[in-house]
C-alpha cells in the first residue's frame, strides 16, 4: 500500500501554476483577445489566399479599420506519394508554406514575423471530379492548419500587454 495521495499531488501542481507567469491566451486580458479585431488582413488574390483570409478572419475577427496589418505570400506545391504498378499515382501530398508579417498601420513597423509550413495528402484513386474535389478539400484544409499555426505564433510574439 501507497502513502502516495494522487489528490494531494493534482492540488500543489494546481497551485504552482500561477505562480510561474502561466496566464491564459483567451483569458481576460489575454494576447488572443487583445488580438481580435485589431488585425487588418491583406486581401486575397487567389483562392488559396481567399481560404487563408477566411480562415484568420475566423479566428482573429474581422477589422475595418485595424489597428495592425497582417501581410502574407503563400506557396503550394505537389508531390507524388503513392504510385500503383501501372505507374499511375493514387496518392499526392500539398506542401505548403506561409510567410506572413504583422505591422503596426499607423508607424508601418514590423512587429513580428515568420513562416509557417504544412502538408495534407489526398486520394487521386477516383474519377477525375473526385480527384478534384480531393484535392480543393485538401487545399482547404492546408489553408487551416496554415492560419493555426500563423495565429499561435501572433498571439506568441505579441504579449497582451503590448497591445
Amino acid at each position: 500500500m501507497s502513502s502516495f495521495n494522487r489528490r494531494h499531488f493534482c492540488l500543489a501542481a494546481l497551485a504552482a501554476v500561477p505562480a510561474c507567469g502561466f496566464a491564459p491566451v483567451y483569458g481576460p486580458n489575454g494576447a488572443g483577445t487583445a488580438l481580435h479585431g485589431k488585425v487588418l488582413v491583406d486581401e486575397p488574390i487567389t483562392r488559396d489566399a481567399y481560404l487563408l483570409t477566411r480562415e484568420l478572419e475566423t479566428r482573429l475577427g474581422r477589422a475595418n479599420p485595424g489597428q495592425y496589418g497582417l501581410s502574407y505570400a503563400i506557396d503550394v506545391g505537389s508531390e507524388s506519394i503513392a504510385i500503383s504498378k501501372a505507374n499511375v499515382t493514387t496518392r499526392f501530398n500539398l506542401l505548403g508554406d506561409a510567410t506572413y508579417a504583422l505591422r503596426d498601420l499607423d508607424t508601418g513597423a514590423v512587429i513580428t514575423s515568420g513562416k509557417v509550413s504544412n502538408f495534407v495528402g489526398y486520394s487521386a484513386s477516383g474519377s477525375t471530379v473526385a480527384t478534384q474535389a480531393s484535392e480543393g478539400d485538401a487545399r482547404g484544409r492546408l489553408m487551416n492548419i496554415l492560419a493555426d499555426q500563423i495565429v499561435t505564433r501572433l498571439i506568441v510574439a505579441v504579449p497582451a500587454a503590448d497591445i
